[in-house]
């Protein structure tokens, strides 16, 4: 049983959620992701009863956000049920006008649920989803991740570097990194001329997810024959499938930045309350070169934050930045004039399980941001490594990107040829 103190404080980047979703109040600031089983489904009792018994390892799930405080903090949720928070979805019959995970995706989180699952039945008898939906300002992807290997997988902890020797002259070169970190930061978001977003489409306010999915070895592969990570590679093919897409729906796109979320926990920092990344921009190279060079020009500009000194410091701009400066740096990295996708990568679990079925696939549900073209997760499961895109209705051409995606990654190995 995990003990916390009854008020827990906000962190920074946590109030900047809040005050960006002060400003966009029309839009979703729910996240999540989803688990498939083979199996018949649980009872919902059952399932409420599986969830309550994993509960005491997942403290924050209980914890409600107290807004209206100055500032906000988590406190302990006198009224919490399990009834508020864990649902089911069944399918209504063929007619009807959205399947059970499309339902369960769409269902409103309640003011006071921040949080929700959803036991979602399949169409057939032997499959089932579970879904779980969280307001970003509740969580992170990392902190999402060790739920999910919680209540489905083997709640291993994630691996993170041991911190290196401190002492007075290794305090001032931290310092001084961490400054010059916020100094470059802060210079690669202001506004500038040639920033302006796209004008692809009038958002509808309704989002789909797509999927598609590719054994990792295959992105493994790549990145080992050219000495990167299979995230780059999944950076280089979604530069790619953004460039063909861009062609196939006439909408021109100059230059796209992702926003790369970097985890900035403690080696001994598991669970937390809220967030605990930074948020990160990469450009992205649409046309102009052959996916071998895309490649070498994605891993360059991801090199860098991958270096111990870079991730250092932002672990240092984390725990101690202000938060009127945090908010600030939010509210440019995630607007459309800065960034135009926010992409994360999120390794799961190798296995998974809810009682005597078996999980067969995982699907993240990332954020899709006001004014940015699309959300992009990366989840790694078991033997494979599925991607999905959180688009809007109005998107044209929307749901070929999942395909475009997978189309990128053949022509990455294609053209890296014996090597790869």
């Amino acid at each position: 049983m995990v003990t916390v103190s009854p008020d827990v404080r906000t962190h920074p980047i946590d109030r900047a959620y809040l005050r960006l979703e002060e400003a966009h109040p029309g839009a979703r600031w729910d996240t999540g992701g989803i688990a498939y089983l083979s199996g018949r489904p649980p009872s919902l009792a059952d399932f409420r009863a599986y969830v309550g018994m994993h509960l005491p390892k997942l403290p924050m799930l209980t914890h409600r956000l107290e807004r209206t405080a100055r500032p906000p903090v988590w406190r302990p949720d006198e009224s919490f049920t399990l009834e508020r928070h864990v649902h089911e979805v069944v399918a209504a019959g063929p007619d009807a006008p959205q399947s059970t995970l499309e339902t369960a995706l769409s269902a409103p989180l309640p003011r006071d649920a921040p949080w929700g699952l959803w036991l979602v039945h399949g169409e057939a008898p032997d499959e089932y989803a579970v879904c779980y939906r969280f307001e970003h300002v509740c969580q992170d992807g990392i902190a999402a991740a060790l739920a999910f290997r919680t209540l489905l997988g083997t709640g291993e902890s994630a691996l993170r570097p041991l911190p290196g020797p401190r002492g007075h002259g290794e305090n001032l070169r931290r310092t001084v990194r961490a400054l010059g970190c916020a100094a470059k930061y802060a210079f690669d978001v202001l506004p500038r001329p040639g920033r302006r977003p796209s004008s692809a489409f009038v958002p509808s306010g309704r989002r789909r997810l797509l999927r598609a999915r590719v054994p990792v070895e295959r992105l493994r592969g790549i990145g080992t024959a050219r000495g990167v990570s299979a995230n780059d590679v999944h950076l280089t093919a979604l530069a790619g499938a953004l460039g063909r897409w861009s062609e196939e729906a006439g909408v021109p796109l100059r230059r796209v930045s992702a926003l790369l979320p970097m985890d900035a926990r403690r080696h001994d920092e598991e669970q937390t309350w809220g967030n605990r990344t930074f948020a990160v921009p990469v450009r992205l190279p649409l046309t102009g070169t052959s996916p071998s060079r895309r490649l070498e020009l994605v891993a360059a500009a991801t090199s860098a934050v991958k270096r111990r000194p870079r991730r250092q410091a932002i672990h240092d701009l984390v725990r101690y930045m202000p938060a009127w400066p945090t908010a600030w740096y939010m509210r440019q990295i995630t607007s459309p004039n800065v960034t135009g996708i926010m992409t994360t990568s999120v390794p799961l679990a190798d296995g998974g399980a809810l009682g005597t079925t078996n999980v067969t696939g995982a699907a993240l549900l990332p954020l899709l941001l006001p004014g940015h073209l699309c959300g992009v997760g990366l989840a790694f499961f078991g033997d494979w490594a599925e991607v999905s895109f959180t688009v809007d209705h109005a998107l044209p051409h929307g749901e070929r990107l999942p395909g475009l995606w997978t189309d990128a990654v053949e022509e990455l190995e294609r053209d890296l040829g014996p090597a790869a």
